[in-house]
C-alpha cells in the first residue's frame, strides 16, 4: 500500500501525460528505430534555437563546461537539458532509499505512484530553472513577452524529453533515454572539437575549431606543430585529443576490474559461480551528484552575483562567489564558486596550482562521500546484498548458509571498493579536464559506461531473439 506521501499524488496520476508500454513483444529491430528515433529529436532539439533570444555572439556561455552531466545545449530547445529530470529522479529515490517516503517497489501500485510523483516534481523542476534562468540575467535582457515564450518553449521541450524517456524505458527501445541523451551530447561535443572546419577568423589562433581540421591547417602552412597541440583553454588542442583517447581506454580497463567471491547453489551441490565486486561498485554515480552539486553552486553562485552583488563590495556574498566581466561574460576570480570549477588547460592549472589542487581535492572527498552514502541508500551495502544472496538460494563455500557469515565476508571487500572507486573516478573527472579533454572528463567517464551497459544490453536482445527460451533466463 502506498504510503502518505506517495498517496497524494493518486489523483492527478489519472491526468498525467504517460507512455503506455507495448501490449506485443517489440523486436530487435523496431527497438532499434524507436532508439534511434528518441536519439534523433533529441539531436534535432539541441539544434533548434529558442524563440525570442537575441541572436549575439559576444555572450559566453556560463555553464559550458558543466553542460555534460545535464546534457544540455546553449540557448536551444534543449537549454535545461535532463538536469531537472534527474535531479527530481535522484531527490526522490535518495528520500524512498532513506526510508523518509514509504515506497515498496515490489507493489506495482507504489511502483505507478512513484513514476506520478517523479514527473511531477520533474516537471515542477523544469519550471522553476526555466524562471531562474529568466530572471537570473543568464539569456541578457529580454522583453516580458520574449521571456514567456522562452519560458513556454522550455517546458514543453522538457516535456517532449521526459515522454522520449519513458518511451524507452517501457520497453519500446533500448535502455533509458537519460543515459543515451548524456552519449548523444559527449559524441557529438567529442565529433565537433574534433573536426569542426569553423571558419578561420572567428578564433584567436587563426584556425579552425576542430583539433584535426586545425593540425591539417597548420602542416600545410608550415606553421610550428606546437601551436596546435596547446591552443589554450578555450580552443580544442591535439593534447586534448591524446588525452581523451588516453582516458577513454583507462575507464575502459577499470570498468573490468573486480574481485570475485565464489559462490554455490544451496539446491544443487555441482553449481558454482562467482559474485563478482567491481572497482567501480558505485559506478559513476558519486561524481554525477558531485558535478550536479557544484554545477548548482555555480548557477545560485552567478544568479546571487548578477543580482546583488556586481561590485564584489559584500563579503558575505563574496565567500559564495566573485566575478568579473569578459566578452565572454561573468569569469570567476574568486569565492566557494573558484574551487569547484575545473581548471581547463594546463596553462590554467601553472597559473594558479593551487585551485587544481583544491578542485582536485573536493571532488575526489566528495565523490568517497556520496559512494559511501549511495551503498545504503542504493540497497548496495553487504548486508542488503548477504540477503539477497541467501534469499536467491546462493552461498558461500566454507561458510553457513545464513546473513551474518555473508555480510561479514562481503565488508572485506564492499566498503574498500566504494572508497577507491569513489576516488579514482573522481581524480580521472578532474585531471583530465586540466588536459583539455574533449566533452570534459565527466563526460568521458559517463560514455563508458553508458556504452558498457548497452553493449550488454544489445547482446542480451540479440541472444534472446535467437535463442527464445533463453529470454527467462535475462529477464525477458
Amino acid at each position: 500500500m502506498a504510503g502518505r506521501f506517495l498517496g497524494l499524488f493518486k489523483p492527478l496520476s489519472r491526468v498525467t501525460p504517460e507512455v503506455k508500454p507495448p501490449e506485443r513483444k517489440i523486436g530487435f529491430n523496431e527497438k532499434l528505430f524507436w532508439t534511434g528515433l528518441a536519439l534523433a529529436l533529441y539531436l534535432v532539439m539541441t539544434e533548434v534555437p529558442l524563440y525570442g533570444l537575441p541572436i549575439t555572439t559576444a555572450q559566453g556561455d556560463p555553464f559550458l563546461y558543466l553542460r555534460v552531466i545535464f546534457a544540455s545545449h546553449r540557448g536551444s530547445l534543449m537549454e535545461l537539458g535532463i538536469g531537472p529530470i534527474v535531479t527530481a529522479g535522484l531527490i526522490l529515490q535518495l528520500l524512498a532509499g532513506s526510508g523518509m517516503i514509504g515506497c515498496d517497489m515490489s507493489n506495482p501500485d507504489d511502483r505507478m505512484l512513484f513514476t506520478t510523483a517523479s514527473k511531477i516534481f520533474s516537471f515542477i523542476l523544469i519550471g522553476v530553472q526555466a524562471f531562474a534562468y529568466i530572471i537570473g540575467g543568464v539569456y541578457g535582457a529580454i522583453s516580458p513577452q520574449s521571456s514567456v515564450l522562452v519560458f513556454i518553449q522550455l517546458m514543453i521541450a522538457g516535456l517532449v524529453l521526459m515522454l522520449l524517456d519513458e518511451m524507452l524505458q517501457k520497453g519500446w527501445g533500448f535502455g533509458s533515454g537519460i543515459s543515451l541523451f548524456i552519449l548523444g551530447g559527449v559524441a557529438q561535443t567529442v565529433m565537433w572539437d574534433t573536426f569542426a572546419a569553423t571558419p578561420t577568423f572567428l578564433h584567436q589562433d587563426g584556425k579552425s575549431w576542430g583539433a584535426i581540421i586545425a593540425l591539417i591547417q597548420t602542416a600545410l602552412s608550415g606553421g610550428p606543430l606546437s601551436s596546435v597541440f596547446f591552443r589554450g583553454s578555450q580552443l580544442p588542442s591535439i593534447l586534448g585529443l591524446i588525452t581523451t583517447v588516453i582516458v577513454f581506454f583507462v575507464v575502459i580497463y577499470i570498468e573490468g576490474v573486480r574481485v570475485e567471491l565464489p559462490i554455490s547453489y544451496a539446491g544443487y551441490r555441482g553449481y558454482r559461480g562467482r559474485y563478482p565486486i567491481k572497482l567501480l561498485y558505485v559506478s559513476n554515480l558519486p561524481v554525477i551528484f558531485a558535478s550536479a552539486l557544484f554545477a548548482n553552486v555555480y548557477f545560485i553562485s552567478q544568479l546571487v552575483w548578477n543580482n546583488y552583488n556586481q561590485a564584489n563590495s559584500n563579503y558575505w556574498l563574496n565567500l559564495i562567489g566573485m566575478y568579473k566581466t569578459s566578452d565572454s561574460g561573468p569569469v570567476p576570480f574568486g569565492g566557494l564558486v573558484y574551487y569547484v570549477i575545473s581548471p581547463r588547460s594546463l596553462s590554467d592549472v601553472v597559473a594558479d596550482p593551487w585551485r587544481a589542487v583544491a578542485y582536485t581535492g573536493i571532488l575526489v572527498s566528495f565523490s568517497i562521500i556520496f559512494s559511501l552514502t549511495w551503498l545504503e541508500v542504493g540497497g548496495l551495502g553487504p548486508s542488503t546484498v548477504a540477503k539477497q544472496l541467501v534469499d536467491s538460494g546462493m552461498q558461500i563455500p566454507g561458510f553457513r548458509r545464513s546473513e551474518k557469515p555473508i555480510e561479514q565476508v562481503l565488508k572485506r571487500y564492499i566498503p574498500t571498493v566504494t572508497i577507491l572507486g569513489g576516488a579514482i573516478v573522481g581524480l580521472i573527472a578532474s585531471v583530465a579536464d586540466f588536459f583539455g579533454v574533449f566533452g570534459t572528463g565527466m563526460g568521458v567517464l559517463l560514455s563508458v559506461g553508458i556504452l558498457y551497459q548497452y553493449y550488454q544490453i544489445l547482446v542480451q536482445e540479440r541472444v534472446s531473439e535467437m535463442y527464445p527460451a533463453l529470454r527467462r533466463f535475462f529477464g525477458g
